[in-house]
Order: structure tokens, then sequence, then C-alpha cells
């Protein structure tokens, strides 16, 4: 490998093409001169080492521009869903105490100013092409990933810093292994980049000096072109861009260039992944396991096809242990909470939770609330889930943060939010609600959508006389789900 990072890339490689976005073709001289354009707009503003800074940003260029730049500051990138909404915004402003929010839109009223990205053009214009002074070189992009808390809130998780060098090589320690390391690669971005894996991919793709081909939102039948058209040879899906590919019917692209498709977020059928096995060349289809606080576990095709709906054994250098309710192994073939080793033996925590924290820890293992088990040889099977986490075309979706805005209506007494089963989405949202005065099932959807980004809103409501609660007010959710998921002959 030679220099990681676009600064390196851009003295040895200074005109191999580093973003295609849409029309656009930006070489790696010209997102580099960009990055530090828009560095000197972010000192400007007033930002300085620690500071942190958040996107809510489609799939463009600038996202990659403003990221570089706030690393050559030290300053913290903190990436938002671009469809969010205002309360969503709110708290993940307030939450990560953001200076700056880069936006697709102008915005009034929010805890901190708003970039509207339509400016940037003119806002970089006329500042200097080299990087401000005291800028990090290399300057690796530090992110404020955020997952789920104990109330449906995400919670941002935190680890320790490493020293740079040891950050950037793993960073790049996936494509390592997976033989992707040749700046000649060619990455499609078809997830949104403000979620963890697509952002991560694409940086490594960046990080390495290979071309990042950015779709704005997922179309089957443009990615299949983008494939063909700019060669594109690894890319990182979900099982509903699968769903949607083997939508299109057999396909007249060439895809002879691909070497590896990556593939994780939510569980995929058996069926898709076989058929969709077949769309591309033989043995590129990966899938591995794992969460925004690390990896897990990964399975190769051939692996796959040995052991169908098992996502792998314990990736490189990690441990994957199956652990009763009081911390015991179990052997195999028992379904217990799954619990992983952390990457690089460095322990997190989620800010501002300790509690939460502290529960997901068992000695040197941590759990999300997974379960599964392990079979003689070692391999993972995901089961079901402990916490109510409904994962919907690779989304996570909490459905506490859902039952919140519900319980807001004045004609709902009692609520709870599921995940049912869905043929492309994997789950879908659905409500079931006890009222208390007369309301349609529109109105309450149309009353989360004003409250809450589209996929979080419920997709169907179910209004029944009385939720199933114990006496302590637990409500079992379990009960309410089973009769969804029998019918689908899965639990996950």
């Amino acid at each position: 490998m030679s220099g990681l990072g676009i600064a390196a890339n851009a003295r040895e490689r200074p005109d191999a093409v580093a973003i295609v976005d849409g029309e656009r073709r930006l070489t790696y001289r010209h997102l580099h001169e960009r990055a530090c354009r828009t560095a000197h707009v972010l000192a400007d503003f007033g930002f300085q080492e620690g500071d942190r800074l958040a996107l809510a940003l489609r799939n463009r260029a600038e996202f990659f521009e403003a990221g570089f730049a706030a690393a050559m500051l030290g300053v913290e990138v903190v990436p938002i869903s671009w469809r969010a909404s205002r309360d969503e915004l709110e708290y993940y402003l307030e939450d990560s105490g953001a200076r700056l929010l880069g936006a697709e839109e102008a915005m009034d009223g929010l805890p901190v100013p708003v970039f509207d990205i339509s400016g940037h053009e003119d806002a970089i214009a006329d500042r200097p092409a080299t990087p401000p002074a005291g800028a990090l070189d290399p300057a690796p992009v530090y992110y404020r990933a955020y997952t789920s808390g104990t109330t449906g809130r995400p919670k941002a998780v935190e680890r320790p810093r490493s020293p740079v060098n040891r950050y950037l090589q793993a960073m790049v320690g996936y494509p390592l292994l997976q033989g992707l390391t040749s700046p000649e690669e060619v990455h499609l971005a078809c997830g949104p980049v403000y979620h963890t894996a697509p952002r991560a991919f694409s940086n490594y793709a960046l990080l390495l000096g290979q071309t990042l081909v950015l779709m704005r939102h997922f179309d089957a039948d443009l990615c299949l072109t983008l494939i063909e058209r700019e060669r594109v040879t690894w890319t990182h899906m979900v099982p509903i861009n699968f769903v949607r590919i083997l939508a299109l019917g057999r396909t007249t692209h060439d895809l002879s260039c691909m070497k590896r498709i990556l593939h994780a977020a939510a569980p995929c059928p058996v069926d898709v992944k076989r058929r969709v096995m077949d769309v591309f060349p033989p043995n590129i289809v990966w899938e591995y396991y794992g969460m925004t606080e690390g990896l897990a576990t990964m399975i190769s095709p051939e692996e796959w096809l040995a052991k169908p709906g098992s996502v792998g054994r314990a990736a490189p250098n990690l441990e994957v242990h199956v652990l009763d309710a009081g911390g015991g192994e179990l052997p195999p073939g028992e379904v217990g909470l799954v619990y992983v080793s952390p990457m690089g033996g460095v322990r997190f925590s989620y800010a501002g939770a300790p509690e939460k924290s502290a529960e997901m820890w068992q000695g040197d293992l941590y759990t999300v609330g997974d379960m599964g088990y392990l079979d003689d040889d070692g391999y993972l099977f995901l089961t079901d889930r402990q916490q109510d986490l409904i994962i919907s075309g690779g989304a996570n979706i909490y459905p506490a943060e859902v039952e919140a805005v519900l319980f807001a209506h004045p004609a709902v007494a009692d609520c709870a939010v599921i995940g049912v089963p869905d043929a492309e989405w994997g789950e879908q949202v659905k409500a079931i609600v006890e009222s208390r005065s007369p309301v349609t099932a529109d109105e309450l959807i149309e009353f989360s959508r004003t409250n809450l980004a589209p996929d979080k809103c419920p997709r169907s409501v179910e209004f029944v006389e009385r939720l199933p609660r114990d006496d302590n007010g637990k409500l079992r959710k379990r009960e309410l789900r089973d009769r969804y998921w029998a019918v689908a002959g899965r639990n996950i």
C-alpha cells in the first residue's frame, strides 16, 4: 500500500478519480483542494480541535469534503439522516454539542446555525486550496456514531482514540482482509453514508486511493448500470437491495468486473441470497454480522452454502460467545445472548448512559442484545433479539421512539410498536393501539410523519381493546409479535 488518506493520494496520484457523483468526477487533487478550502471555511466559523460538526446530507461529494476538512482541524463529524425530523435534529445537535449543521436546505429555529449545502460552492470559491496552518496530516476522520439507548433515543458510542497511524491501519483492515487494497479498485456506495457501514466502506476506499461511486438513493437498475459503466469491483448492500435487484428479472448488464459484495444490517432470507448469488459472478457474496459498536463474524460464499442461514464465525482477532443470563458459556445449539470481544481490545461506552454501558459488558465481552447459538463448528446463527429493535431495509428503528410520538396523540391511550414480516424490507413498523377516542389509522400515521423520519413511521395500525401487560406493567410484546412471525416461518 502507498500513503493513506486523500492528502497522500493527492500527492502520489493527483489525476486519479476519487469520487464519481452523478455527472461530476473529482480527482484526488480536486478533492484535496476542495477539502482544504472547506477547512478554511470551518476555521472561519471558529472550529477548533475537539469541536463537532453535524452533517445531514445525502450521498454527495460534499459529505466527504466536509469530513476531510473537519479531520484537518481535529473536528469530529456527527452524521445524521438527511430525512430526520426537526425533533430528531434537535436531539442529535443538543446531545452531541455540535457547533454547526451542514444540511440539504436552510432551516431556522435549531440550536445551532445551519449551513445550506447549496451555498457550498460560493463559500469555498475564494478560500486557499492548501491546508490551514497546523492542519493534521495524515488526518483521519473521526465520527460520533449513534446507536440505540434504553429509552429508544440513540446514544453515541464513545471509545478512546488511537494514535493516528494505528487508526489508519485499522481502518483499512477490512479491505486488506478481503484483498481489496489496490488503488485500482472501484467502490460503489449504494447505501446512505450517514449509516455506519456505507460510510465506513466509502472511507476505506478513499483512504486507499480508490474510486468511490456515489448513488443518491438506491435504484436497482441504476445500481447495475453503474457497476457496468464504472467497472465497480466491490460494494456493500443490505437484503432489500438484493430483493430489488431480483425483481428486475434476468439482467443483461455486464457484471463480470465485480470481485466482492459485502452484506449485513438485516437477516437475509436464504432463498433471496441463493438467487442473488446467481446474478453476480461466482463466490463474491460475503456476509458479516456487525453493529455500530464493532464487527463480530464473517462468512464466505462457500461456507454459507455449507451452512445456509449462518452469519459466520468470529472475524480474525475477535471472539464470539453465547452466554446464558448469568454469564455462563452455553454449549453448541443452545440459544442465548451473543457476546463479542471489542475490536482491537478497546472497550467503549455509551455517552450519557452509564447504566446501559454497564449492562452490555460481561467481563471483556459485550452484547447488543441479539440472541443466537453456535453450532459444533463455531458458526453463529441468529434467532431473535432481546431488545425490541426493528430492522427495516437495513435501517435500525427503535419502537420506544415511535411509541413516544404516538403517545403524544390525544386519542392514544396505550400503544405498542413492533416489527412484522415484510417480503421486501425484512420487517415493517406496525403500531397496535388502544384508543380513548375515535381516531383512524391514517390519522395516526400522518401524525407520526410530522414528528419522525418517514422510515420510522408505522406502515399499518391495528386497534385493540386491551394490550397484554403483566401486573407490573410490562408489555408482553412477544405475544403480539408471535402471531405475525409464526406465519412467516422465522423469528427475525
